[in-house]
């Protein structure tokens, strides 16, 4: 497997150009005529599905680490909540998060701490990194199944059929903060998980050698529970991450929902809570 430096990896243009268009598109927030109160509740529900239900809920704890089931339908329905935050294809998420927690802040770690704060948050996406090549590699119980190929392949064109949407039903308000803000915003708050919480924080458990993970309550309330981070190193594949009565887990909180519906089961935890 090829390590390679910041100095030594080539830029990715296209992805450059992406993270360009999506933060300028957020500046449109700042013009007349963009702003109104439906458009910014509109933002705030998006920025829940999308990031709570999607990436946190979906992406994270069901899909990468299996801590708990849910029927078929309603999976898929958390990946495409999650398909929804533009962060890639949940294929490619859900691989490079796992590369992460085999390598966490390593050379092999793709957004390894030890070279910066803002290597760790974003950074590390804007060059071709040898290690997507791997992804494969980590995500053989998804490469087949063609609701993931799908969504892998076809994240954007999803997005601007939201957009379209969005805009039949509000305008360019409804598009700029249910679009451009809500992404950008669920963006940084998924990358302060990479970042802040390998920096600052407490650290309640020791983890593998060379692991800096913490639990940072703010990026906890943005995150909807992932700034537990330290937590979530020690015990990956709990379903739980605030593991104290103060670390409040709003997803915990909606995973326990869907149990006591009947709709979660297998929900794994540590031993001290099961």
């Amino acid at each position: 497997m090829t390590v390679a430096t910041s100095e030594k990896l080539k830029p990715d243009w296209v992805i450059i150009a992406y993270m360009a268009v999506l933060h300028l598109g957020a500046l449109a927030a700042f013009l007349p005529g963009t702003f109104n109160w439906p458009a910014v509740g509109l933002m705030l529900l998006l920025h829940w599905v999308t990031g709570g239900l999607g990436i946190t809920l979906g992406f994270h704890r069901l899909v990468t680490h299996r801590s708990f089931q849910v029927p078929k339908f309603l999976e898929y329905f958390f990946v495409f909540c999650g398909t929804l935050a533009c962060q890639g294809g949940p294929i490619e998420w859900i691989g490079m998060h796992r590369i992460h927690h085999l390598y966490s802040d390593q050379a092999n770690d793709p957004h390894d701490s030890t070279k910066g704060f803002w290597w760790s948050h974003m950074g590390w996406m804007l060059y071709q990194l040898p290690i997507r090549e791997e992804i494969p590699r980590f995500t053989r119980d998804i490469n087949g199944d063609p609701v993931y190929q799908f969504l892998n392949s076809y994240f954007i064109p999803i997005q601007i059929a939201l957009g379209v949407l969005l805009y039949a039903l509000g305008g360019w308000p409804f598009v700029v903060w249910g679009i451009f803000v809500r992404i950008v915003a669920v963006f940084h708050c998924t990358w302060l998980v990479n970042s802040a919480t390998h920096m600052f924080g407490y650290r309640t458990y020791e983890a593998e050698a060379g692991d800096r993970s913490t639990n940072c309550w703010w990026v906890a309330l943005l995150t909807y529970g992932e700034g537990w981070h330290n937590n979530h190193h020690a015990f990956q594949h709990s379903a739980r991450h605030g593991l104290q009565w103060w670390e409040i887990d709003l997803t915990w909180m909606t995973i326990s929902l869907l149990k006591t519906l009947g709709l979660a089961t297998k929900v794994k935890l540590i031993e001290k809570e099961g």
